[in-house]
């Protein structure tokens, strides 16, 4: 069973305290492997670069579960259609709105909503208080996207600088399906 976990940063990187790096900890724990890379010139991204960034990621890594934060969601939709991948599961955490430009990002905008995720399980979670996107624009993105969307009270960009050290959810769901899988041969009903 393969369990190889891209972790996908936005602006700014998500060095500790944010919960992707607990998360890349918590996952190498329980015997996943995990790539986190840094995107080139992640304080002032270009688009073209970090696409080409991930693609090559995504070639020599071959994973089967990525997590995207923030602007590495915009990342992925605008590459995922240029991919030939199926992922086991892609969680997209705090995407940024559509409708305001982040200038030291201004190559993202605008964004596509993608056809097609290119993952067998996906889903969102956004903020009712997220100053990068409210939460009326999250259930309109995540309805695009045909997609379920775990809405958080009051948990701002989901990042550190809201309090979230960890996210043990983003843990909990994917290890969900390895847990079952582990339950189903444990009990037999594989046979």
């Amino acid at each position: 069973m393969s369990r190889r976990v891209l972790i996908l940063h936005g602006l700014g990187g998500s060095d500790f305290p944010h919960w992707q790096a607990h998360l890349a900890a918590d996952l190498i724990k329980e015997n996943y492997v995990v790539s986190f890379p840094a995107f080139p010139k992640r304080d002032n991204p270009d688009l073209n670069e970090w696409k080409e960034f991930l693609k090559k990621e995504l070639e020599h890594f071959k994973p089967d579960y990525v997590v995207c934060h923030s602007l590495a969601n915009v990342l992925w939709f605008h590459t995922c259609d240029e991919l030939d991948i199926k992922l086991k599961k892609l969680m997209l955490v705090a995407p940024v709105s559509r409708n305001r430009v982040v200038e030291a990002a201004s190559s993202f905008y605008p964004y596509p909503i993608p056809n097609d995720l290119k993952a067998n399980e996906v889903i969102m979670a956004s903020s009712t208080n997220d100053p990068y996107m409210s939460v009326e624009e999250a259930i309109g993105l995540s309805s695009k996207l045909n997609i379920g969307n775990k809405i958080m009270e009051n948990a701002g960009h989901i990042n550190a600088a809201s309090g979230f050290g960890k996210l043990d959810c983003a843990l909990d769901w994917l290890k969900k399906e390895e847990e079952c899988e582990i339950n189903q041969e444990l009990s037999g009903e594989n046979d």
